[in-house]
C-alpha cells in the first residue's frame, strides 16, 4: 500500500542540527507535492516547508526560513529536511505529507500554501526536541 513514512527525529542542543527524512513506499514520490508539517503540545499543526511535483515552487515558514532546507533524492525516493540551528520553539512533532493529485499542486500554482486536508498521505511523525 502507498504509505509515508518519517525519520530521523530526537534530541539535540540548542544550535545544533538534525536531518529528517521521508521516505515513500508504493509510489514514485518525485511527482508528488511533499510538505513537512510540526505540532506542538498544545498548538496548532503549522506548515513548515513544501515543495511542488515540479520543484519550482517552496514555501517556508518565516519562523524557519534560512535554517531549514527541503530537498529532494529521488534515489530514495524520499524527501529530506535539513533543519540547522535549532531552537527550543522547534520542538515538536515533525510530519511528512504527499499529495499527487492535484490539490496542493494547484494551491501553490495560486500562491498559497496548501491546508492539511489538500494532501493524501501521511507519516506518524517523528518526535524532534531541542534542549539544553
Amino acid at each position: 500500500q502507498a504509505q509515508v513514512a518519517e525519520s530521523g527525529g530526537g534530541l539535540v542542543q540548542p544550535g545544533g542540527s538534525l536531518r529528517l527524512s521521508c521516505t515513500a513506499s508504493g509510489f514514485a514520490l518525485d511527482s508528488y507535492t511533499v510538505g513537512w508539517f510540526r505540532q506542538a503540545p498544545g498548538k496548532e499543526r503549522e506548515a513548515v516547508t513544501c515543495i511542488s511535483s515540479t520543484d519550482d515552487r517552496i514555501y517556508y515558514a518565516d519562523s524557519v526560513k534560512g535554517r531549514f532546507t527541503i530537498a529532494r533524492d529521488n534515489v530514495k525516493n524520499g524527501v529530506y529536511l535539513q533543519m540547522n540551528e535549532l531552537k527550543p520553539e522547534d520542538t515538536a512533532v515533525y510530519y511528512c505529507a504527499a499529495d499527487g493529485l492535484g490539490n496542493t499542486a494547484r494551491a501553490m500554482s495560486q500562491g498559497r500554501v496548501p491546508r492539511p486536508d489538500e494532501y493524501d498521505y501521511w507519516g506518524q511523525g517523528t518526535q524532534v526536541t531541542v534542549s539544553s
